[in-house]
Formats: structure tokens, sequence, C-alpha cells
């Protein structure tokens, strides 16, 4: 669950319309429509490099599905035929936008504070010296990554390719603890899925329930997301058809990933979608899933240098946006929201207003981090959501 920073998207209120007034109103939501390129196309090309197995993506606008497309193969070397483009991915680090919906709901409820320190809401880290400087850290420094708490996710803590074993989430907290602070609380933004293996661990003591059922109950029931699920059971793969993505072992060989450790996603990481439920999920995240009070806290304590989106576990800055200047339609840039691990890339590039989503997924046959990846999908987004000509 490699680096993604989740830009919260204003959403824009919405006026109740007579029936008398409805025909001037479809015609200028008609008028409005953004001019969008060919999804087919554009997946067509992303999947003819040799870095992608094969992508699905989809196109919306005002909450339904406008074009989509498949490209590549399942399996590697043209095996497996397509992927379903109504397929199920990996979503990677977007789940973390879910676990920050869910965290701004318990502080709007009164069961928490963004200026909560990790040692009073989550008392064992400290007791058992999990987390060194926990009576300093605030949950407001999990969620924007400047806790300054090390990432467990890296090679040299955990093995990519070890498919069966079991680490709860405090586990892979403690691993994080071998690793030797580099900077202050709250000094810098400094990427980490431990601090939202800590959220999750949160959620869970605070509600007495799975972070799971807090995600059904809280975010997929309402928006009806019924293909979205987060695991809960071990091994908890990518139910029905789907693309496979690969990893280099050390020696250089690609070896099929797709059984990606469970244990690994959790909070940080772990939701597996479609195109069509994570559209809906970021649509209602740009608009009213949260309230406007929700918004503003949660953002207020986003620090001015974050680097953007990415799918690097490295921290490695990504362009925020395509689309460049005032898109169609007076759109403006869209943003970019993005999941990454071994064998997949996924990506959500959403307009400020909520109204336009071009959602990818592309499995790989290259290194997750590899730097021409960013490239490649912003291509593929520029081509859908700003076609030249």
């Amino acid at each position: 669950m490699n680096r993604t920073t989740v830009t919260v998207l204003a959403g824009l209120a919405c006026a109740m319309l007579t029936s008398s007034t409805l025909p001037v109103t479809v015609t200028a939501a008609a008028a409005d429509r953004p001019r969008l390129g060919d999804v087919q196309k554009s997946l067509t090309e992303l999947a003819n490099s040799s870095k992608v197995v094969g992508a699905i993506g989809a196109v919306y606008v005002d909450g339904k599905r406008a074009d989509k497309g498949t490209a590549g193969s399942r399996l590697l070397n043209d095996g497996g035929g397509r992927i379903p483009a109504d397929a199920r991915f990996r979503v990677g680090s977007q789940t973390k936008a879910m676990t920050q919906v869910v965290i701004m709901k318990l502080v709007t409820e009164g069961k928490l504070a963004l200026d909560d320190k990790l040692s009073d809401v989550l008392p064992v880290v400290a007791e058992k010296d999990l987390v060194e400087r926990a009576d300093e850290i605030t949950v407001e420094q999990l969620i924007h990554h400047t806790s300054g708490i090390p990432n467990w996710y890296t090679p040299e803590l955990v093995d990519f390719f070890d498919f069966t074993t079991y680490f709860s989430p405090m586990e892979l907290v403690k691993k994080s603890r071998t690793v030797p602070r580099t900077q202050e609380p709250g000094e810098k933004f400094s990427y980490s899925n431990t601090n939202y293996m800590l959220l999750g661990l949160i959620i869970e003591k605070l509600t007495k329930k799975t972070v799971a059922a807090e995600f059904e109950r809280r975010i997929f029931d309402p928006l009806h997301m019924d293909d979205t699920y987060l695991p809960v059971a071990f091994p908890g793969g990518v139910k029905g058809p789907h693309g496979h993505g690969y990893f280099p072992d050390k020696n250089g060989k690609l070896r099929d990933v797709d059984r990606l450790n469970m244990s690994y996603g959790y909070a940080a990481g772990g939701v597996i979608s479609t195109t069509d439920d994570l559209s809906a999920f970021h649509r209602a995240f740009a608009r009213d899933l949260l309230t406007k009070q929700e918004k503003d806290a949660l953002n207020a304590g986003r620090p001015d240098a974050e680097p953007r989106p990415s799918g690097s576990a490295d921290g490695k800055p990504a362009d925020p946006s395509v689309c460049g200047g005032q898109g169609e339609a007076g759109q403006g840039q869209y943003g970019t929201v993005k999941g990454s691990a071994s064998g997949f890339n996924a990506a959500t590039y959403g307009s400020r207003d909520g109204r336009v989503q071009f959602v990818v997924s592309a499995t790989l046959a290259v290194h997750n981090n590899d730097p021409a990846l960013d490239s490649l999908l912003k291509k593929a987004a520029e081509a859908v959501l700003c076609p030249k000509g």
C-alpha cells in the first residue's frame, strides 16, 4: 500500500428544481457536459506498454458511467483473455480516504478528537513501547503522515512474496518500532502505512467493531457499493475473474503476486472494489460524504508542503493533477488519488466538484514503483478527460 495522499474535494450544494424548470435544466446540463475521449483507445495504449499486463477503466459524469473499456490480458504473456471491465481490483491506499471518513464521523460523534494523543486513545502502544513518543503524537498527525512513525511496509521488514503468514495490525506496528525515527512529531510529512494501521486499531477500539464492519455501515451500504469489501478472513483474495499482477523477485524474475498478503492491507490499503463503486465513493467524498465542518477540520492540519498523490512507497512526489488550466466546462484540473502495491497501480482522477471521475486499474509486469508508471497512467487519464483536437 504505497504512498497516496487523499485530497478532500469540496462539494457543491444542489438546488431543488420544480417541474416547470426541468426541461431548461436538462438542456443546460447537456450543454455543460465535458467532452471526453475514448476509454477503450486510452486503455489499449496503456496496455501496449511492456510494463502493463492488463487494464480496466471507466469514466463517469454526474454519477453515471459514460464509457468503459478493458485492454491487455488477465495473465502474463496474453494469457487468460481480457479482464472483465466490471471486475474487482485492489484499490490500495485509496482505502485511506475511507478510513478518514470513519475517523471524522467518530470525531463528530464525540468519541474522538483530532488532538487526542495516541497514548490516550490506544494505550497499549505506549504500555508495550510499540510506538516511540506515543504520548506526543496526535490523531491528526496520524491522518496527515506527520507523526514521524516509520513505515513497516518495506522489503527490509516484510516479505512481499510471503502469501501465507498472517500478521495482525499490531504485529506490523511493532515491526516499525525497529526503525529509528527521523523527525519530531508534527515536524513534516513522512509517508507511513503504520499511521493507518493505528487509525484502524483506534476505530476498532472505539466502536467495538471491525474496520470492515464500519466501512460497510458508514460507506459501502449507504453508497450502494455492493461489490466492494475489506477482506476479514485470511487469505482474503479478489473475488471473481480479475487481472493478475506480477512483481520481480531478487533475481529479476516476474512472479505472480495475485495472492498478495491480506495482512498488509487493512485500514491502510486493503479494500477491493470496482470502477462503479470506487467512482461512487469519490463522488460522495468530494460532495457530501463528509459535512463542511468535517472537511474543514480534516484539512486544517494538512501540512502546506505535503507531497501530492503517488504510487511510490518511498515518498517520491508525483504530479497531483491532470488536464492543466481550466478544463472542459470550467472543471479546472482533475485531482489524483492513487493506490499501489506489488503487482498493481489503481488511480482515480476526479474533478474538484465531484461531477467527473475516471477510474483505472492496471496490473503490472514491473516493480510497482517504476517511475514510468505515473506518466503512463496520467497519459491515459488525459486522453479521456481532456482529449486533444
